[in-house]
């Protein structure tokens, strides 16, 4: 997928005002508009101005754009993947970006834009009600395990009295209740866009995805680890302690085990009224062979066990 620089596309600098932003789509429509255009490729081009308009004029879109790009230097052009958790912490008007016309864009418009950020938000039915909003959060696994209280900063970008997009912050307690799942959306009554005329406010969903982690991967409600162990352990077999994301375990390894092989703890992973399941992957760990008695050793090994690790593969 290639980056793309819409500010580039539109010809104005990464300050533009909303006026600037209009009149730079307004220059260029003319230019590029396939009814009157003589320029070549002048349709795709202004399906181009169209799309880096359709971002740069949003001001929720524009400032989750600036947030991407901020510090990394992409190139128009260059290969491009957005980074986990890009977009959390924004919080929108209706449900984010769920609904972006994206059949007339590019692939990089429609990854970032295109996708429904959850379910749950209310349409308006009731017109003088205020507007629910979306937002995606970032939480650690452990939070799942235990249930927590979350100090959040939101960020809602807004049009300044000059036209630029600058972001509101406010912090919110939130809690997080045991067993949350990555997708899940929890709902604050009362603290989306205020009510008209008396109304009620409008309700805040937050979408819930995991933080990534260094040791857990998580797919769904199960979780993976890696469990090193020692040759001998593998072995022989062996139970060996462990940390997990809910404490400290013991485990059984069983012998002639080989690197790979799958343990599974089951309702040890995300816990729900039907819990996920945490795998252990094992990873056989040589020591190392740097001092002579160590090398000696390893050479008793190859003498005594006479092993062929390739004999599967016929040499």
């Amino acid at each position: 997928m290639e980056f793309k620089d819409y500010y580039q596309t539109l010809g104005v600098s990464r300050d533009a005002t909303a006026e600037e932003i209009k009149k730079a789509f307004r220059r260029l429509a003319r230019k590029y508009h396939p009814d009157v255009s003589k320029e070549t490729d002048a349709e795709k081009k202004m399906k181009e101005v169209n799309e880096a308009n359709a971002v740069l004029s949003d001001p929720e879109k524009r400032a989750a754009y600036d947030q991407l790009g901020q510090g990394r230097g992409f190139q128009p052009g260059s290969d491009f993947q957005p980074p986990p958790g890009w977009d959390a912490g924004f919080e929108f008007r209706g449900q984010g970006f769920n609904g972006a016309q994206t059949a007339d864009f590019s692939e990089f418009f429609a990854e970032l834009f295109g996708k429904q950020m959850g379910a749950g938000a209310r349409q308006g039915h009731h017109r003088m009600r205020g507007e629910d909003h979306h937002a995606k959060i970032m939480l650690d696994l452990e939070d799942t395990y235990h249930g927590t209280t979350r100090s959040l900063t939101l960020r809602m970008p807004k049009l300044d009295s000059q036209g630029h997009t600058v972001l509101a912050e406010h912090t919110l307690n939130v809690r997080i209740p045991k067993g949350v799942h990555a997708g899940q959306v929890i709902r604050l009554a009362g603290q989306g866009g205020p009510g008209h005329a008396g109304e009620a406010a409008g309700d805040l969903f937050l979408e819930v995805h995991f933080k990534p982690h260094s040791r857990y991967r998580i797919e769904n409600k199960d979780i993976y680890a890696t469990l090193p162990v020692a040759p001998w352990e593998a072995a022989l077999g062996a139970t060996v302690k462990i940390p997990v994301p809910d404490g400290l375990i013991e485990v059984r390894v069983p012998e002639n085990s080989q690197s790979g092989r799958k343990l599974r703890l089951k309702g040890r992973g995300i816990p729900a009224a039907i819990p996920g399941d945490l795998y252990l992957v094992l990873e056989v760990v040589l020591p190392p062979a740097t001092t002579p008695k160590e090398r000696e050793f390893y050479q008793t090994m190859a003498q005594e066990l006479a092993f062929n690790p390739r004999q599967n593969l016929g040499v």
